[in-house]
């Protein structure tokens, strides 16, 4: 009885058999190299790649262009975690939110999105049901993903509860040109420059009082300073959307450029030289610049106002928020301009 060998090794004596032409050959050949992982179907490279061309697909970003990376996730959801926060920023970048309170409360502001993502065999909420509902009344398409396609968009250390929204780039005004836009519409300009605000929801929460009180726009320099992120829609209620922000190169030479134009550029600053009560340029062309909670108006922006103003406070209270210190300002502008008839809501 013939003793079991290896599976297709060849029985017999060694070596090849004369007049044979080598029959057998193709199975020393072996199978060539091994496919890239990405072409793997059972691979996770390959549901990845698979996850990222519906995605591209969904929001219209064409391979080579930008693709929300996971470390730009915001809005988790999950208990003790924070809202990822962009300090640098690019205008063309964009975000995931995901957690079904973020989601839903951001579809309710009305946040621009390009993209509903569910994951595949979700526990229905109340709140995934209105996430949906929301989504279709502005026809925003609704997808479901694998979990994998999902973990993928969000972040792997996420906990997106099967739910996340893609958020597309704000875009930003060129400064003069929103000033010119200001001046043709015969108004008189009332900015807000920031220098050094890292928080998105300060930006929402000054963009909501400029709507409020008459103001015109934002000015954001393009570094060291947050963008117009869906925190910052959220915060600012929907006034995002009637708000213009403009992105600054510069924003020393910006704000030159404005005094160049006529506007009095006004710092705000706890050791300000002038306190608001006497503040008498209220019905001039304004820009009013916001320094950050920490350390204020850098040096150069300083140097650059024609006044700065301190907000009187009580003693027991170390500093303001930096959105109601602007928003305190504001409204001191446009009750004065509001006196003078020159209020323009």
């Amino acid at each position: 009885m013939a003793k079991p060998g290896r599976p297709g090794a060849a029985r017999g004596k060694k070596g090849a058999t004369v007049g044979s032409g080598g029959k057998g050959k193709d199975k020393l050949a072996g199978r060539g190299p091994t496919p890239k992982a990405e072409d793997r179907k059972n691979h996770k490279a390959y549901k990845a790649k698979q996850a990222e061309n519906k995605h591209r697909e969904a929001t219209g970003v064409k391979r080579g262009e930008f693709l929300a990376p996971t470390a730009r996730t915001a809005g988790t959801g999950g208990a003790g975690r924070t809202n990822s926060q962009r300090v640098a920023k690019a205008a063309d970048q964009s975000e995931v939110l995901s957690g079904r309170n973020s989601v839903m409360e951001a579809l309710r502001a009305k946040v621009p999105a390009t993209a509903l993502y569910l994951a595949q065999r979700i526990e229905m909420d109340d709140r995934v049901k209105e996430a949906i509902t929301l989504a279709n009344k502005r026809g925003i398409p609704v997808s479901e993903v694998t979990r994998p396609e999902i973990d993928r968009l969000t972040g792997f250390d996420s906990v997106h509860q099967g739910i996340a929204l893609a958020v597309p780039p704000y875009k930003y005004s060129h400064p003069q040109e929103m000033l010119d836009v200001i001046i043709s519409r015969g108004q008189t300009p009332l900015l807000v420059a920031l220098d050094g605000i890292t928080d998105p929801r300060n930006l929402g929460a000054i963009i909501r009082s400029i709507a409020a009180f008459g103001g015109q726009g934002v000015i954001l320099p393009q570094r060291r300073s947050t963008g117009v992120t869906a925190a910052a829609w959220k915060t600012s209620a929907g006034a995002a959307a009637r708000v213009p922000v403009a992105l600054a190169a510069n924003l020393t030479a910006t704000l030159k450029e404005f005094k160049k134009r006529g506007l009095f550029v006004v710092g705000l600053d706890g050791d300000g030289d002038v306190t608001l009560p006497k503040f008498d340029l209220g019905t001039s062309p304004v820009v009013v610049v916001v320094g950050s909670e920490g350390k204020g108006l850098s040096r150069l922006v300083q140097e650059t106002c024609d006044v700065v103003l301190s907000i009187p406070i009580a003693r027991d209270t170390e500093s303001l928020n930096a959105g109601i210190a602007a928003s305190v300002v504001l409204y001191e502008i446009s009750a004065a301009r509001a006196a003078t008839g020159r209020f323009i809501a």
